[in-house]
């Protein structure tokens, strides 16, 4: 069983409140599966296929990743380096867009399993007739690189709302994905539960007054979560 880090409420009430959700809401990269490793790993060689010299190692992608989005993260970096005319939109577009390609091309090849917990306790929502919901600053691309190898292509029959990146205004840590997701969800954000794994999530979730459930990934696991029901290393402690 998992270690529980931070628990703000007994496991066993924890478990029911899981289980009693009007709705539970996902975000994806770190949260459903550690993906941020592939995401970089596709950063880097769509900066290679344009012929530009950068290389983000793990320090600086930690760093990058307190930034939503792929194209922000680009455009940070690139404001970050300071040297050298900055990249023009046009170029950052077809960058992001390139990434995005070789993240799909990457996952096809090396697959990416989905964390501890994760689809057993999908398993046991769709079970119970709880409904799911996802809210990530990830592309519907990515989503789908990621869950139709292990949730079969028709994976979003499985979701009652699914707002991604480009579905919103701003991304996270606005409130705009939650937001969304209640609307088209039709319940009120204290009726259902988020499960992320990074600060910049769990400011969006309880902006828009939805409790967060914290599920420690890679780039994150050192960080401190104040305000979350619980801090904890996966979601195996959910799964009945």
């Amino acid at each position: 069983m998992s270690l529980a880090l931070v628990m703000n409420a007994p496991l066993d009430d924890l478990r029911r409140r899981i289980a009693d959700a009007g709705a539970l809401i996902f975000d994806v990269d770190g949260t459903m599966a550690e993906t941020e490793e592939i995401h970089r790993e596709a950063f880097n060689e769509a900066f290679v296929a344009v012929g530009i010299d950068w290389h983000w190692g793990r320090r600086i992608y930690k760093e990058l990743l307190r930034v939503a989005g792929g194209k922000e993260r680009i455009r940070a970096f690139d404001q970050m380096r300071r040297t050298g005319p900055p990249l023009s939109d046009a170029v950052i577009a077809r960058l992001h867009r390139i990434k995005t390609e070789r993240f799909a091309a990457l996952m096809a090849d090396k697959g990416c399993p989905l964390r501890p917990g994760v689809q057993a306790l999908l398993g046991a929502a769709s079970a119970r007739g709880q409904r799911l919901a996802i809210a990530t600053t990830t592309t519907r691309a990515n989503i789908d690189a990621l869950l139709a190898p292990v949730l079969g292509v028709d994976w979003e029959a499985g979701f009652a709302a699914v707002v991604a990146a480009d579905d919103v205004a701003r991304k996270k840590p606005a409130p705009d994905v939650y937001l969304e997701v209640l609307s088209q969800l039709d319940l009120p954000a204290a009726s259902c539960i988020a499960i992320e794994d990074s600060g910049n999530g769990l400011m969006a979730a309880t902006r828009a007054g939805v409790p967060v459930l914290i599920t420690r990934s890679l780039y994150f696991h050192d960080d401190t979560f104040d305000g979350a029901l619980a801090v904890l290393d996966d979601l195996v402690e959910f799964v009945a």
